[in-house]
């Protein structure tokens, strides 16, 4: 301990100072706002000289010699001590090679960060001088952020190096003379707050969540300590000074054009139109006497606030954000505490996840003149001067105009956090900025919409990567495809459904007896018949029948609603139905609308079974298959025959299929995976194994189904497959599958890997394949490894090869690799579109203007982006993004975080909403052994999710719901339970009256039963949210009054009813908004309690 005679001042912390030490003390150990500020000396080094100019400079600014202190006290105070003794480390690497200094030197670099400061004990600073050759130093300046700006940095090492020539040469140096820093602290608290108030009040009017990054994130495992990486792109000095020239021109700054086009790639990352992020001002107040050669810590962190209209002149929207700018700069000593205050963003969330910081220069003008120079009396020259350091944003662009690292150039800088991003994200993303930037001077009376984020290579490599790869000749239909089979294997099993089978000549002779029939009830080309059939030899046979008779089959899943079976029939109009008569009143049809094969047979068996009707060709309609509809009504979708072959011939040069394949017809009829199952086998001569229904909703069942029936190909949905591994993990019995092909819905990769690893990822070859309806079944192919698997979205691969894909954002306009946009989709698999609705036709199937020969393309509805590998990434439907609290949430990603846990088995995440509670977000797990607790998976959760994407709830089930297509049945999960989730704490009930009042509120507002007095607020499934209305409950109900951060420092029942026995009691009073907290105990108490993230 520091004795108190060696104290000098002591003072209350500037807001800035304030924040970045909760920041601090909220990540003791991962060097948060440690900066080292590097370079490189040469020539002969007094070393003792050196370190004398160091020690004077330290004791002519008092802001050098300060420490932090916090622990008892009301508000944190800074300490200035009269003597410290600054830390010098000197190393000798002389005998490392250059390749080794520089490698060790990162290495070094990030454990000196890691290794941080005592915050109380001053000085916050130390000096390392590492000696790579006999006249070649490398000297490191680390210290923390609380003491000095970029600004300040400069002036103190000018002041060394003014005085280590002014030493050596025995002079006096010559120094302009600084006020301390307590006059600019005295300054900022004679600020009246009140216009500043105002003035945040309305520019943040309306702005209720942070704008999302729109960046792919890692969802990387922690390694316990995480560090900052960075990535650069450098614009050329014509380039900059081209932008410059442009920005003189128009009354404009280049840190102006930096920030419109950071505000406008935001927007087009995000697709929001109404962008915030965070921007640094010097805050040196020109009204301070000798602000600018203070040192100290001034910089500091304000919202800016674009609204993007593609529409808008690109310079007048500039000019715009410089009036903000100007605006802003009225109060840029205004706390950014106090600014998250007065905006509508909930407590306890940040404003903004990204910065840009524009710096002229990293260090004073004069300093790198003197890095520059040699004169003959200097001894020692620097040079490769460079800064490192960790702050608590997500992202940093900053935008440097230095000498040295880019002479007459602008160096773009992204500072990340890898367990967040990874570098080729943020690699593209400056590219994109560059871009956008370098498009600036060429686009001055263009519109917004009109300035490109890519170069024409990455708009052609994403028009390469999505095109159609080749075209195949005019493909068959369906009957003449299957004849060949009829013709070559006659005598194969085509259809086996428990114990009777069907041959190839056997299917042909019945299904064309009955197409005569249905002619004979006025079927013709493109008749619509609807098909009410349950799983059987029959089904496939009527299925054939109803295409030689030259109709499309209607496929109808007697397992359905009767409602829905009408709503379909009315909507569809068939001209028959083929049933069994123990359907006809149900469907209510008339005895003449319907084919019953029971009650018909004996007519049907009597046709010929010689086909003598037209072969229906490619262009004729096979089959209308309904699909739900965003209305609740379901629309039917229209396909033809010769989508259907090409689909099957395009594929083929991957699957290879032929008449040794076996296909179990799993799905439901009604569903397109049962169109690829049933043609996969029939148009390949395969076999069609038919799976009764209770045998596919039995995991168990089935997969003995699939070792007694030899299936060489499997097709599943995500969720169906997941239950089939759970029965494949305990039985681990031989099976025949060549092909496990993947559906229906979005695959969950890791998921996969207790299946790869008993079985290896090549015998048999898993593929995810997604499709829709809408385009035929199948869209793209991607073969899955066992690497695959620690991916943290679903991989789809690329393009079937006569299918186009293109990724658009809203404006139908091209995204880059790694930005979300919805699929579009062209090409030879496209349906005709809906049945009778013609303006619903007309909004998804859509003109193409990148291809036009290729006719419409399709607008699917799903988001994905491009991978850096020429692959796209599902994330899911657009209509599942859900908002809550005004945070637009992709479902998806919660739901990918959930399932890296290894526990997890698989994982979905709803939107709940059951009166009186408020909507929240659910989880729902099932686990592979022992479940995790609730608070174990939100503890896992809130290490890689934002606070307000950690589900309150978790619900634990042995297995998901299934719909009859081997979807998950969301409409099938129940609500949470308000039993009292299983914690870490025994439950105690209250003690008191008081507790006992506290705890029926809790139980209120949680919708619980049971709370227990030592249960943590935030284990129990409270967020920031209800963490207000319980501010409002409790200071109401109890009649008191306290801050809203006082619920994060107590987040007990037990420990809030102790702190208030400590409080006078007061009337209520509105709810005041969080005030910083004070303490490292307390700190720490609530950073390991859980609370959701902190204010920036």
């Amino acid at each position: 301990m520091q004795k108190v005679d060696n104290l000098e001042d002591l003072y209350e912390l500037t807001p800035t100072q304030q924040g970045i030490l909760f920041h601090s003390l909220m990540a003791p150990n991962e060097g948060m706002y440690c900066t080292q500020f590097g370079f490189t000396l040469q020539g002969d080094l007094a070393i003792d000289t050196f370190c004398q100019a160091w020690e004077q400079t330290l004791k002519q600014h008092s802001i050098l010699r300060t420490a932090f202190v916090w622990e008892g006290l009301e508000k944190p105070l800074q300490i200035v001590r009269r003597e410290v003794t600054l830390p010098l480390t000197q190393l000798d690497w002389r005998d490392r090679s250059t390749a080794e200094q520089q490698q060790d030197l990162e290495t070094w670099l990030q454990q000196d960060r890691q290794q941080g400061f005592t915050l109380s004990q001053a000085p916050l600073m130390r000096l390392t001088l590492i000696r790579w050759a006999d006249t070649t130093y490398h000297c490191i300046w680390s210290k923390h952020h609380l003491l000095l700006d970029g600004w300040s940095t400069g002036l103190v090492l000018k002041a060394v190096l003014t005085r280590y020539e002014a030493l050596r040469q025995h002079q006096a140096p010559a120094l302009t003379p600084a006020p301390p820093y307590r006059d600019y602290v005295a300054w900022l608290q004679r600020q009246d707050l009140a216009q500043a108030e105002n003035f945040w009040r309305s520019h943040l009017q309306g702005f209720i969540a942070p704008t999302p990054l729109g960046i792919p994130r890692t969802l990387k495992e922690s390694a316990g300590t995480s560090d900052i990486a960075s990535v650069k792109h450098l614009i050329s000095p014509e380039l900059t000074q081209t932008l410059k020239t442009f920005a003189r021109q128009h009354q404009l700054t280049l840190n102006t054009l930096v920030q419109g086009a950071w505000g406008l790639l935001l927007s087009r990352y995000s697709d929001e139109t109404d962008v915030v992020f965070g921007v640094t001002s010097a805050g040196r107040p020109p009204d301070l006497p000798g602000a600018e050669a203070m040192v100290g810590l001034f910089i500091n962190t304000l919202p800016a606030r674009v609204s993007v209209d593609i529409d808008q002149p690109l310079v007048p929207w500039l000019q715009s954000i410089q009036e903000q700018q100007a605006s802003l700069r009225q109060y840029e000593y205004s706390p950014l505490t106090q600014v998250q205050r007065w905006s509508e963003v909930p407590p306890g969330t940040a404003l903004f996840d990204s910065i840009v910081v524009f710096e002229n220069y990293p260090v004073d003008p004069e300093l790198q003149a003197v890095s520059q120079e040699k004169a003959t009396n200097q001894q020692a020259k620097i040079s490769d001067i460079y800064t490192t350091e960790r702050t608590h944003y997500p992202l940093t662009i900053v935008a440097l105009t230095d000498p040295t690292a880019a002479p007459g150039g602008l160096e773009l800088q992204g500072l990340y956090d890898p367990q967040q991003f990874d570098a080729d994200s943020i690699e593209r993303l400056l590219g994109q900025l560059a871009c956008m930037l370098k498009a600036i001077p060429d686009h001055g009376t263009a519109a917004l919409g009109e300035l490109p984020w890519m170069t024409a290579a990455e708009h052609l490599q994403l028009l390469n990567w999505g095109q159609a790869q080749g075209s195949f000749p005019k493909q068959p239909g369906l009957i003449e495809r299957f004849m060949t089979h009829v013709e070559q294997r006659s005598d194969a099993v085509a259809l086996l459904d428990g114990d009777r089978t069907l041959t190839y000549q056997d299917l042909d002779r019945r299904s064309t007896q009955l197409a005569h029939y249905l002619a004979q009830q006025g079927v013709t080309a493109e008749t619509r018949v609807a098909l009410c059939l349950p799983r059987s030899l029959d089904l496939i046979v009527a299925a054939l029948g109803i295409l030689k008779a030259g109709g499309a089959y209607v496929p109808l899943d007697p397992s359905y609603p009767t409602e829905r079976l009408r709503w379909v029939l009315a909507n569809a109009e068939p001209t028959v139905v083929v049933t069994l008569a123990t359907e006809i009143e149900r469907l209510g049809l008339a005895p003449e609308a319907s084919v019953c094969l029971d009650r018909d047979a004996e007519v049907i068996n009597q046709q010929s079974s010689q086909l003598t009707l037209p072969t229906p060709q490619p262009e004729q309609l096979a089959y209308i298959i309904y699909t739900s509809g965003s209305t609740g009504q379901p629309k039917g979708v229209m396909v033809r025959h010769g989508e259907v072959v090409r689909l099957f011939t395009a594929t083929q040069q991957w699957f290879q299929f032929s008449h040794e394949d076996i296909w179990p017809l799993f799905h439901s009829f009604a569903f397109d995976f049962a169109v690829w199952e049933t043609w996969g086998a029939l148009l390949h001569g395969g076999q069609l194994v038919i799976v009764p229904y209770e045998i596919s909703r039995s995991p168990q069942a089935f997969y003995q189904y699939l070792q007694q029936t030899g299936v060489t190909v499997l097709n599943q949905t995500s969720t169906a497959f997941r239950q089939l591994m759970a029965i494949d993990e305990a039985v681990q019995a031989p099976l025949a599958l060549k092909w496990v092909i993947f559906g229906g819905e979005a695959l969950d990769l890791p998921s996969l890997r207790p299946w790869f690893e008993r079985h290896g990822d090549r015998t048999p070859q898993l593929v995810n394949m997604y499709g829709i309806t809408e385009t035929t079944v199948h869209v793209t192919y991607r073969p899955l490894s066992q690497q695959d698997t620690f991916a943290s979205t679903s991989m789809i691969g690329g393009p079937i090869p006569d299918l186009a894909l293109y990724v658009l954002d809203r404006h139908r306009q091209l995204v880059p690799v790694g930005v979300p946009g919805e699929l579009y989709v062209a090409g030879a698999g496209v349906s005709l579109g809906y049945l009778n609705r013609p303006e619903l036709t007309a909004e998804r199937f859509l003109e193409n203007p990148f291809d036009p020969h290729l006719g419409k393309m399709y607008r699917t509805g799903d988001q994905v982006r491009w991978r850096s590998d020429g692959d796209l990434d599902y994330l899911g439907r657009l209509d599942n993004q859900v908002k809550l609290r005004g945070f637009r949430i992709e479902l998806g990603e919660i739901e990918a975080a959930i399932n890296q846990h290894p526990a997890i088995r698989e994982a979905t995440v709803i939107l709940r909403h059951d009166p009186p509670a408020q909507p929240r977000l659910v989880a729902y797990t099932v686990y592979r052994d022992a479940p995790l607790s609730e608070g174990e998976l939100r503890q896992w959760l809130k290490g890689k999710l934002p606070d307000y994407m950690v589900p309150v709830a978790m619900v634990t089930l042995p297995a998901f719901p299934l719909t009859p297509n081997g979807k998950l049945d969301r409409r099938q999960l129940p609500a949470p339970s308000s039993e009292r989730p299983s914690l870490p704490v025994a439950y105690a009930g209250p003690q008191s009256e008081q507790e006992q009042t506290i705890v029926g509120i809790w139980q209120d507002l949680l919708q619980l039963d049971t709370v227990g007095i030592h249960d943590s607020f935030f284990d129990l499934g409270g967020d920031s949210l209800g963490l207000m209305q319980l501010h409002h409950r409790l200071q109401t109900e109890l009649k008191t009054s306290f801050e809203l951060m006082d619920l994060f420092r107590y987040p007990t029942v037990h420990d809030f009813a102790e702190f208030l026995s400590t409080q006078a009691p007061a009337e209520p009073k509105p709810a005041a908004a969080p005030q910083r907290q004070q303490g490292k105990s307390r700190l720490q108490q609530q950073r390991q309690r859980r609370q959701p993230s902190s204010t920036r």
